[in-house]
């Protein structure tokens, strides 16, 4: 079965996924629907209705991220890469309305915005891999600083400097890889022209783990093992989110270069870069005093959520693509 799958050309494996997952999508958001037309007539009609908000975000969350795949395949790799450069971008506008910056600042913001993220994204589509990969954490780590001090203004510097360059660090370093596993090659896999399918691979693994864990956690109503960060994270239902999310990759080997067991592996690795970096940006959140990225925080940052789509992308897709390229020396 396995085989025969992966003998399919890429237009049949797309046209398999678009009626699987679509159709999977579809059908959630019909019964999404329906629900909220139930009466309510139960004492916990406020508690099923909040489940069922938080439900319907999280399905919204699983459209953006599945729709985010078939438009970077569907584009082509020079016009995906545009694609994710301008999430990149509003994504690290959305993470520097949360952190309060000063006139002093503005060197290094335009030095972010208009230098680093283009020249990396341009360093992903020339294929200059070995560059890209150091250009930010060595270069740009350096840089900030510099031109942060080159202003004049000591106030609160290190704290300052520290936030954007985390920024950076997740909304662009993180989120640029993901165009560029499209640019890999497995010249031993007879797998060209189908790297598009990486990224589907990634964003769907990682996304089951987070909407598994979501659900569990609404089953089982377990405490929260770590309540100073967020009031519903707790390890079984982390668990069984990886383990399904990894079990999913297995089952997803034929359109990846993967055997099925190096297919769990590595959804397994995405999975928990993904699922843990989610946390660390609700401790993020936390420090912020804010409940999302978006418009259901409790403070106005001007963003629209999309951080709040695509943060366990952001780091999930470097662990990923460093990993595929070093066992695969792709």
């Amino acid at each position: 079965m396995n085989q025969a799958l992966r003998n399919l050309t890429a237009s049949e494996q797309v046209g398999a996924l678009f009626l699987a997952v679509f159709g999977i999508l579809v059908f959630a958001s019909v019964a999404a629907f329906l629900l909220t037309l139930r009466e309510q007539r139960t004492a916990h009609d406020e508690t099923w209705q909040t489940e069922l908000d938080d439900f319907r975000h999280l399905l919204g969350r699983s459209w953006a991220m599945v729709m985010l795949f078939w438009l970077a395949w569907a584009s082509g790799e020079t016009f995906a890469t545009v694609l994710f450069a301008l999430i990149a971008f509003f994504a690290l506008r959305e993470f520097i309305t949360l952190s309060p910056t000063r006139r002093g600042d503005h060197r290094s913001l335009v030095l972010a915005f208009f230098i680093v993220l283009p020249l990396q994204f341009w360093l992903v589509a020339t294929r200059h891999f070995d560059l890209f990969t150091v250009f930010i954490p060595v270069y740009v780590f350096l840089a900030i600083p510099v031109a942060s001090a080159l202003s004049g203004d000591p106030q609160r510097f290190l704290e300052r400097n520290a936030k954007l360059q985390w920024g950076i660090v997740v909304c662009v370093y993180g989120m640029s890889h993901v165009p560029a596993l499209m640019l890999l090659e497995f010249p031993r896999r007879n797998y060209a022209g189908k790297q598009a399918f990486l990224v589907f691979f990634l964003v769907i693994v990682v996304q089951t783990c987070m909407v598994v864990q979501h659900l569990v956690t609404r089953r089982l109503r377990r405490p929260a093992s770590l309540p100073g960060i967020s009031s519903s994270f707790s390890w079984r239902p982390w668990g069984w989110g990886v383990f399904v999310g990894s079990v999913l990759g297995a089952l997803l080997s034929f359109i990846t270069p993967f055997q099925p067991g190096q297919a769990l592996a590595a959804a397994f690795v995405a999975c928990v870069a993904g699922s843990l970096g989610h946390l660390v940006m609700k401790a993020l959140k936390r420090d912020r005093g804010v409940t999302s990225w978006g418009p259901r925080g409790r403070s106005v940052t001007g963003a629209n959520g999309l951080l709040e789509r695509v943060d366990a992308l952001c780091f999930a897709a470097p662990i990923f693509f460093h990993s595929v390229r070093w066992y695969f020396g792709a």
